[in-house]
């Protein structure tokens, strides 16, 4: 596919970024549009590489390799390099509703398991995805498409995330009636308040729910299911129901000093910030403000990376990330890590270089554990106390964190974060509906089936698999889809 000896000839480029001394005077996207000429030149570098292995996604080693909506990438590559975006846009669309999403917050298995990528920098294939979605909308090939004929059954769909909207965009295909409930004032989940405005602005959200309205779907929003709408009334009223609530139990730390006031789960203040972004540009003031503070991002994941970006643009004075883990390596360790697998190594993500840019320092510290917060005299947190570990292998040959005694530290903290990531879906609902959960709290429906112990009702994406990546909610909320028609129809063309 693509230029048979490109992958020799051109360097892998991404999407172009804004400059991050400047791009943190704003909320505005922080990337730039791809050239038509530039994506035409990646596409270019997909290899015919016979067996292509990164639209394929499973799981390797605990970690997705490989793209899990089993998108036809080497085809739309190619495509781009002829210049037939229009077609190119075809193939993205048939297996992924959304890809103006998942080319901007997807982490890209795919590209992890690039045939390329074992001795070569990989396809640039999100920043594709990007560049071809963009152009559909450009250029007008993005139209609604209401079904031509309703079944006339109805369809509730709970939570408007990324499982949500492709449960509901397929079940609309197929001619039902759908109907997505959303607890948020705004459509679109942790899309739309976990994702700070600058990575994925609402705009692109926003423009993705017009079409789906205009297709037919209503949204309701300020509507919790089991609240404001009772569960058996929904029974009631719909002949279906999937679930789609994510996953947004926290993680906590539970250490002395915790009921500090200033400590603060990391997904309270991107949305809190988001909404008070959007209702009234801040002015509002109805957020949790890093402006003036030394603050302390507890978690080295995305989310805790959106928090570094988040502060810097409230003007912090002082910014550090703690990582649990030690610092990865720089390029893939094959015996350990060997391709497909996702590549564990060191990466370098927009709010780390904007950290860098406006406070002169990466914002890392690696190895690092917490033991206490200490508040001052108004209860207030002033420091995070911690201590280095180091990773040993026990008599058992287990690997653990062991302290390193002479390490401890005192961190200044008037802000501490907590992104630690979600131990499972909130409970309420799950039990008022009775529905059965597994070991980890999850509720309990086979994958590839997804139907609950309660006949009618499904589950999809983050709430049935815990917290994962946005590219398996959609796969999750296409199949859902597929499945809640077969329950409906006695047969099912979705696929």
């Amino acid at each position: 596919m693509g230029k048979i000896t490109g992958f020799k000839e051109y360097e892998r480029r991404v999407t172009p970024e804004r400059d991050p001394a400047e791009r943190v005077k704003d909320w505005n996207d922080y990337k730039l549009p791809m050239s038509d000429d530039e994506a035409k030149v990646q596409g270019a570098r997909c290899m015919d590489c016979g067996i292509p292995t990164c639209h394929m996604g499973t799981d390797l080693a605990g970690m997705t390799s490989g793209c899990p909506v089993y998108h036809l990438i080497p085809e739309w590559n190619d495509l781009v390099y002829q210049g037939q975006w229009k077609e190119a846009l075809e193939r993205e669309l048939r297996m992924n509703n959304f890809p103006e999403f998942t080319g901007i917050a997807c982490p890209a298995p795919c590209e992890g398991a690039c045939v390329l990528g074992i001795n070569e920098p990989p396809v640039a294939i999100r920043s594709i995805e990007r560049a071809i979605i963009e152009k559909g909308f450009e250029e007008g090939w993005v139209k609604p498409e209401p079904p031509t004929i309703r079944t006339e059954k109805q369809v509730a769909v709970v939570g408007s995330g990324p499982a949500g909207l492709a449960a509901a965009a397929q079940l609309n295909k197929a001619g039902h009636n759908v109907t997505v409930y959303e607890r948020s004032d705004r459509i679109g989940g942790l899309l739309t308040y976990g994702i700070p405005e600058m990575k994925l602005p609402y705009e692109v959200v926003e423009r993705r729910i017009d079409l789906m309205e205009k297709e037919g779907i209503t949204f309701v929003t300020n509507t919790e299911i089991g609240k404001d709408y009772p569960t058996e009334e929904l029974q009631k009223d719909f002949d279906a129901v999937i679930l789609c609530g994510g996953a947004a139990k926290h993680r906590d730390l539970r250490m002395e000093g915790r009921e500090l006031k200033g400590i603060h789960f990391a997904m309270d203040f991107l949305h809190q910030n988001t909404k008070s972004l959007l209702d009234s540009n801040h002015e509002d003031g109805n957020f949790i403000s890093a402006e003036g503070k030394d603050v302390i991002v507890i978690g080295g994941g995305d989310t805790g990376t959106d928090c570094l970006a988040t502060s810097i643009r409230h003007n912090c004075k002082s910014l550090t990330q703690f990582d649990y883990h030690d610092r990865k390596p720089d390029t893939r360790q094959e015996a350990e890590n060997p391709w497909p697998q996702w590549p564990v190594i060191h990466r370098t993500e927009y709010g780390h270089k904007e950290a860098q840019a406006a406070l002169g320092k990466d914002p890392r510290a690696y190895t690092v554990v917490t033991k206490k917060f200490v508040g001052d005299s108004n209860g207030h947190v002033k420091e995070v106390h911690t201590i280095e570990v180091e990773e040993v292998i026990d008599e058992n040959g287990n690997r653990m964190k062991k302290e390193i005694s002479g390490t401890e530290k005192v961190w200044p903290a008037q802000l501490v974060l907590l992104a630690i990531g979600f131990t499972g879906p909130e409970q309420e609902l799950i039990k008022e509906m009775g529905l059965k959960t597994d070991h980890r709290t999850n509720v309990k429906a086979d994958y590839g089936q997804y139907n609950t112990n309660i006949k009618g009702v499904f589950a999809a994406g983050d709430m049935r698999r815990g917290q994962s990546l946005i590219v398996w909610a959609i796969n999750e909320g296409r199949e859902a889809a597929r499945e809640c028609d077969r329950y409906l129809m006695g047969s099912t063309q979705l696929p």
